[in-house]
């Protein structure tokens, strides 16, 4: 006897509703109409109203936006979502910097970090994937496996949370708290890069958040194929994860480098779009005790970045739980900025921020995935002293 299922009844998965957070003005107008909001021919009206609602005044209530209408407002709650993600943990520094632990989906969980004083007011580290590929062996967080990249709802939601948490709403002209935002924290922003520039579009909004694409930096280990679709998409300020002068170095600290090695990386920074004196790159180079921060390493860098109009920023090594690199010593540091200072490139020692707190360069979610190991094992051990006590 064969049997047949009749599934005709069967419920069809829920989607989840789009959170018009993440979508571009044109994502919003298309959304809108596709949403039967309102018809094409009042969709760029509405959609401008809705946008400063989202980003100028940061309401996660359609119900809040008074100019326009109750039914329209009732359609916009119906079809869509404002919510912010879950801040799973947030931390303070002794010295003011702050971390996020954002969950943006169910075993879906990034950090992000304000760190105050940077830039022209305070400064936003953001991520662009959950994990990275890179496998940089000086930095924590490219020990993490990658999960996967964020959509533009879950990068921008982080540039919310945290402007949630310094009460900036409406979005402030002046005496900003948040005035820099940097793509420096987990993952690889070029192996994500439509997400990325349509956050960039988002947050650099003159109607919205409006921070100024020059505040805005993209930092790559160097992916240079998408170097200049980076500046030609986005027109943000650009940072090279250095770190070496010479190919074999690294190799070993930016395995990325074998696949495009320093003269191929050189090469596009070079052509990168706007590249001018008043539009500078930014070299990170961490300081590594006896493996890259020898004065002859410092004229090798002077030589291998000559006629770039560029910055170096020196970064003192942030140790984590099984590295095998220390620090280079405060003197060798200075010696190594003086050499760059006096072939006329500004080499800026980077002061270590948030490292009580794991918030520092190269430590993002590290500290994060250890307590929550920690507190499953604990309760595996109590479910199992219960069982057996049961048993007994």
């Amino acid at each position: 006897m064969s049997i047949t299922l009749d599934l005709s009844r069967a419920s069809a998965p829920v989607k989840a509703p789009v959170n018009l957070s993440g979508l571009t003005r044109e994502g919003l107008r298309n959304a809108l109409v596709e949403a039967n909001i309102c018809p094409p021919e009042k969709a760029k009206m509405r959609a401008s109203q809705v946008w400063r609602w989202i980003h100028h005044y940061g309401v996660t209530d359609f119900a809040l936006m008074s100019d326009i209408g109750k039914e329209t407002r009732a359609a916009l709650a119906e079809a869509f979502t404002l919510a912010r993600p879950e801040i799973v943990e947030r931390q303070v520094s002794k010295d003011g910097t702050r971390k996020y632990l954002i969950r943006t989906a169910p075993g879906i969980e990034v950090e992000a970090v304000y760190i105050p004083d940077v830039g022209r007011a305070g400064a936003l580290c953001v991520s662009s994937q959950v994990g990275c590929t890179l496998n940089c062996t000086f930095c924590h967080t490219g020990t993490q496996k990658l999960v996967r990249n964020l959509t533009t709802a879950e990068i921008v939601a982080q540039v919310q949370v945290a402007r949630d948490d310094l009460d900036e709403w409406p979005s402030p002209k002046e005496d900003r708290r948040l005035s820099n935002i940097v793509f420096m924290g987990m993952g690889e922003p070029l192996y994500n890069l439509d997400h990325v520039a349509d956050a960039i579009d988002i947050i650099s909004d003159n109607e919205g958040i409006a921070l100024s694409r020059r505040r805005i930096t993209v930092s790559t280990s160097g992916v240079v194929p998408q170097l200049h679709a980076l500046g030609e998409r986005t027109a943000a300020m650009l940072a090279i994860s250095l770190h070496a002068t010479n190919d074999a170095l690294r190799d070993v600290l930016v395995p990325l480098n074998k696949k495009y090695p320093l003269d191929q990386l050189m090469a596009g920074i070079r052509a990168y779009p706007g590249l001018a004196n008043t539009r500078r790159v930014t070299f990170e180079y961490v300081m590594l005790k006896g493996v890259n921060d020898s004065p002859d390493e410092a004229r090798a860098l002077v030589k291998l970045i000559e006629g770039i109009p560029s910055k170096v920023n020196l970064i003192p090594f942030n140790p984590w739980p099984g590295t095998d690199y220390e620090c280079s010593d405060w003197k060798t540091i200075e010696r190594f900025a003086a050499i760059l200072n006096k072939a006329g490139y500004a080499s800026p020692i980077r002061t270590p921020r948030g490292r009580d707190i794991l918030a520092a360069c190269g430590q993002l979610k590290s500290e994060s995935e250890k307590q929550r190991a920690s507190a499953r094992i604990k309760a595996e051990r109590a479910e199992r002293d219960v069982d057996d006590s049961a048993a007994a």
